[in-house]
């Protein structure tokens, strides 16, 4: 192959790298919320992609499940650590105990909460619980880890965003207003540590079928009114979300930061 290269600018070498641009192996994958729904989608996606994969949640039961189920099929490295990230105390000892184990290329801060009520029946301890997860944690999760990949000057941060963070659902003030808080905060974490070869991108899924959104797509009327709104007229496949992540988690993305990629079946051209 090599000699076939000969006169060939390093430039058009790496065009020809083709799909290698996409490949994770030796790269290191926090997944948080990993336990269930698409964090769990993710963490089996991105070892079956090569990547060794630290999984997180609260769960340790559920979590031990899905390192199993990832240890049937890849030789690569995984291993669970409980963390309960509305504590930023065990965030810290979660973040601890994984670098520990080893460096950390990219982080998926995927853990999420919702309470779906009306504005009126918002209380105080609804809306701590879903801040503390969706927003609070998510930051000190990503603090956690950005000064590691900082020092390394290289690394890239994916936040798990949702289109209720840029379009008005009826999926609640609160969680609206956490994730829109989210995308915020990746384009201002892409700044900062830009300059360190870190990068901040986030991704909006629409509808996907998980535990959390079964009862409401099973509703015939409530899952009309999805695909009225959704011009490929489906809800997401949990499959379909890999392949976002893995590019953002890649070297495929390496001159990508502060985007929110909307996965969603093209629900957010119309602006609701």
């Amino acid at each position: 192959m090599d000699g076939h290269l000969a006169g060939i600018s390093q430039e058009d070498r790496r065009l020809l790298q083709g799909t290698a641009q996409f490949a994770l192996a030796g790269k290191r994958v926090v997944v948080t919320g990993a336990s269930r729904g698409i964090g769990r989608a993710l963490a089996i996606g991105l070892a079956a992609c090569g990547a060794d994969v630290a999984l997180v949640g609260r769960d340790r039961q559920a979590l031990a499940e899905v390192q199993e189920v990832i240890a049937r099929f890849s030789d690569g490295r995984v291993e669970s650590y409980a963390c309960d990230l509305r504590n930023v105390n065990s965030i810290g000892a979660m973040a601890e105990a994984v670098l520990a184990d080893g460096a950390v290329d990219v982080l998926i801060n995927n853990a999420g909460v919702n309470i779906r009520e009306s504005a009126f029946d918002v209380t105080p301890e609804s809306w701590q619980t879903i801040i503390d997860t969706d927003l609070r944690g998510a930051f000190f999760t990503a603090q956690a880890f950005g000064k590691h990949m900082v020092e390394r000057r290289i690394g890239s941060i994916v936040n798990i965003s949702s289109v209720g963070g840029h379009v008005a659902l009826r999926t609640g003030v609160v969680y609206a207003a956490a994730k829109a808080g989210l995308q915020q905060m990746t384009k201002v974490l892409a700044m900062e540590w830009g300059k360190y070869q870190v990068r901040v991108n986030a991704v909006g899924p629409w509808y996907f079928r998980t535990p959390l959104t079964a009862k409401l797509l099973d509703q015939p009327e409530y899952l009309a009114d999805i695909l009225a709104r959704t011009p490929l007229g489906r809800v997401g496949e949990l499959h379909e979300l890999v392949g976002p992540i893995v590019f953002f988690a890649s070297d495929a993305s390496t001159y990508v930061t502060g985007q929110t990629l909307f996965v969603d079946g093209g629900m957010t051209i119309f602006g609701f």
